[in-house]
This record gives structure tokens, C-alpha cells and sequence, in this order.
């Protein structure tokens, strides 16, 4: 059915103004006044929900005891949908706040689709509903950050302030030396990440964003709600891992508000939920087996096995919590030289990508992350003193041909 989303004209005005959020409303009546919506419509349009099976997730697992990090616009902590679900996070761009604000409504309605509860039958609930959200703010009220290096110490504060899972529904066309570390270290922490592929409205090129290309990180494209077809807006390449829907969804917005969005950003924390149901069953297996099973459990689509439009396919939270999979010993993903760190020519080659969404809507897009300078060439620092130990082994050894050789000549030269 066709509504408008519950949000004040002054914040629906600027936020098609921005052009940066999935608003999914026709362009001529999108500043019209909204219409009020109940919650339990709201809840009724979540068609996820029934395509991923979660009810039937939830007989195994809820997400009970998992803390998902959301490093996003902050999160609307007194949302109906969010209260009692957000732990104090941390804010990089306001140090006066604590994540649980939003002034845009991105990580509200990343953090719903995650760890909406469950407790009523109204608004909207998540595919994990007894998970936590840590939120940790890094874009700016212009939906916006400047360096990825922000984006990096939110990842390492995420991870020493207790996150099992990480979602990144941001990105760019760069790559980042410091924030390539920080990922490494919640992989060394035993940390999932997940991070959108990205979209093709919003982006100046046709390659799967960073950090989701970064080896190691789950990356997620978006599906239409068919179900088996690639939503056009999604940027994809050899990079994607999964799929999750991405169009026509309904999500919590800041202040008590409800919208339709669109957009890879709200197909990552589908992937994310089913992270966090999975180490909510399994506390003490490893971040590669928990993403081993979300990749080896994954509804093939396309081609058979991996391929670069869907990667393994759409998620199926119900057989990555039931399926018997052989264990496995290291992230299957972190198997290559990070684009991040190897930063000497061009980034990996870029992924297929798919024509515009349609007309009227587009969604967030952060700045592409920016090198970090002083990182990006560590590797070389030890070269000049390997380059002046050579030399002075070889003029050694020359010294030492040279000696051998004249008295050679003067024995040579007493015989004759």
C-alpha cells in the first residue's frame, strides 16, 4: 500500500533538499503535510520479515546477549521502538553527546531493522529484538564525514567497548590506511563486520565502496522485494558477499517517526541481525564460523555459487541457525592484500554496477574515505636502512676484490 512517512515537514523538506535518504515518496507530493499512520500498519508492511522467515528465527535465537555497534548518524535512543535497547555510546562529531541523538534518521532506522523490540504489536520490530545497540556517531548533520580516520576510531572504541557485531551502512570511493588497520584490529578481536556495497546514485564510481571491499568484511547488496532480483540502485562486484532486501521498507525514524527507505544502508543490518541470532545461540564461536555460515547458508541466486551480481545469495537467517556446517579455522573472506593498506596504484578492480534507482529517491552518502597520509606509507620506512646496510656490504666486498687483486699482480710480478 502507498503512504507517507510520519516526520515533520521542516525535517522531510531538509532532508529531500540533501538529496541523501531513501524517502521512497513521489516527487510532487513530497513536501506535502503527512498522513498519520498507526504503528500496527507500520508493522504490517515490514514484508522482510516474512521473505527472511524471522518468526521462525526466533525460536532459536533473538539475539539475546549480543552488542551491535551501529557507527553511523547516532541513534534515536527515545524512539518507541529503541527504548531500553541503546547503550551510551559515543558521538566523534559532537563530544558534548553520547550517539543517542540523530539529527538525520540513518542509524535510527539502521539500529530498528536491527534491534527494533518486539514487546507490542505496533512499529517497527527487528530481526534481532533482544540484541543492544552501541551507537557511535560519525556523520554530521549534513550526512557527511571527511576523513575515514573518524570512521576508524569509532570502529576501535566499538570494539573495546564490548560489540560483537559491527555495522557500517556507509562508505565511499576511497580507501583508508587507518581505518584498514582498525577493521584488522576487530578482526584480531574477534568482531564481525558488515558494511554496505553501496549505491549507484551515489557514487561517482561503479566499484563496491570502503570499507565493504576491504577483505574480511561482510558485504552486502540489496534485492528487490521479489526476492530474486538485484534492486537496481545497487552498486555489486566480486567484492559482495550477500544480499538482503534493500527496497519498499519501512523504518523508524528519528523523533517517533516511521518512513519508507531504500537503499544497500538498510540491507546491511538484515545481515547484521543475523550475526547477532547467530552469536546469541553460539556465544563462543568464532567470528569466521559465524560469517562461514551466513555465507555457506545464503539462498544461491544468479549463477551458481558465488558470483559477482549476488555473491552467495540472499540470507537466510533460519538455515544459518539450523544448518550443520563443518567448522572452519579463520575468516573465509580475509583471504587477500587489503585495499586499504596496499595503497601503491589503483584499488581492486571495480565491481558491476547496475542502472540508477528510479527517479525520485536516493540515500545517504557519506564522503568517500580519504587516505590517511602519515599511515598510508609506514611500509617504506625501513627501506633507506636496508638500501645503506647493501651499500656497505658491497663496498666491502669491492675493497676486498681490490686487495685480492693486487697481490695477485705482485706475486704474479716476483715470478717474472
Amino acid at each position: 500500500m502507498a503512504w507517507c512517512p510520519l516526520v515533520s515537514a521542516r525535517r522531510l523538506t531538509a532532508a529531500a533538499t540533501a538529496g541523501l535518504f531513501a524517502l521512497g515518496l513521489p516527487a510532487a507530493p513530497a513536501f506535502a503535510e503527512p498522513a498519520p499512520l498507526q504503528g500496527d500498519s507500520v508493522r504490517a508492511d515490514e514484508w522482510h520479515l516474512g521473505t527472511l522467515n524471522v518468526a521462525e528465527a526466533w525460536t532459536y535465537s533473538s539475539g539475546s546477549g549480543v552488542t551491535v555497534a551501529v557507527i553511523d548518524s547516532g541513534v534515536d535512543a527515545d524512539h518507541p521502538d529503541l527504548q531500553g535497547q541503546v547503550l551510551p555510546g559515543l558521538d566523534l562529531v559532537d563530544d558534548k553527546g553520547d550517539g543517542d541523538t540523530d539529527l538525520v534518521g540513518h542509524g535510527t532506522t539502521v539500529s530498528g531493522i536491527i534491534a527494533g523490540r518486539n514487546d507490542d504489536t505496533a512499529g517497527v520490530v527487528g530481526i534481532a529484538p533482544k540484541a543492544k545497540i552501541l551507537p557511535v556517531r560519525v556523520l554530521d548533520e549534513d550526512n557527511r564525514y571527511n576523513d575515514a580516520l573518524i570512521v576508524a576510531q569509532g570502529v576501535r572504541w566499538a570494539v573495546d567497548h564490548g560489540a560483537k557485531v559491527i555495522n557500517l551502512s556507509l562508505g565511499g570511493n576511497g580507501s583508508s590506511a587507518a581505518l584498514a588497520a582498525a577493521l584488522d584490529y576487530a578482526f584480531a578481536k574477534d568482531v564481525v563486520v558488515i558494511a554496505c556495497t553501496g549505491n549507484a546514485s551515489a557514487s561517482s564510481s561503479s566499484g563496491v565502496w570502503y570499507p565493504a571491499r576491504e577483505p574480511g568484511v561482510l558485504a552486502v547488496a540489496g534485492m528487490e522485494r521479489d526476492g530474486t532480483t538485484l534492486w537496481s540502485g545497487s552498486i555489486t562486484g566480486k567484492e559482495t558477499v550477500v544480499t538482503a532486501p534493500a527496497t519498499q521498507l519501512v523504518g523508524a525514524n528519528a523523533g517517533g517517526d516511521y518512513w519508507k527507505v531504500q537503499g544497500t544502508s538498510f540491507a546491511a543490518p538484515m545481515v547484521s541481525a543475523t550475526a547477532a541470532l547467530i552469536r546469541s545461540r553460539w556465544p563462543d564461536m568464532p567470528a569466521g564460523e559465524v560469517i562461514n555460515r551466513i555465507i555457506r547458508t545464503a539462498k544461491d541466486k544468479g549463477a551458481a555459487g558465488r558470483d559477482p551480481l549476488f555473491g552467495f545469495g540472499l540470507v537466510d537467517p533460519v538455515a544459518a541457525l539450523t544448518a550443520s556446517i563443518p567448522p572452519v579455522f579463520e575468516n573465509p573472506l580475509d583471504t587477500s592484500p587489503s585495499p586499504g593498506i596496499a595503497r601503491f596504484g589503483s584499488a581492486p578492480a571495480p565491481g558491476q554496477a547496475l542502472s540508477a534507482p528510479d527517479g525520485e529517491t536516493q540515500e545517504l552518502l557519506p564522503a568517500a574515505p580519504e587516505s590517511d597520509p602519515g599511515t598510508g606509507a609506514a611500509p617504506l620506512a625501513a627501506a633507506p636502512a636496508s638500501s645503506h646496510k647493501a651499500w656497505w656490504a658491497t663496498a666491502a666486498l669491492f675493497l676486498l676484490s681490490a686487495a685480492a687483486a693486487v697481490l695477485t699482480i705482485r706475486r704474479f710480478a716476483g715470478t717474472t
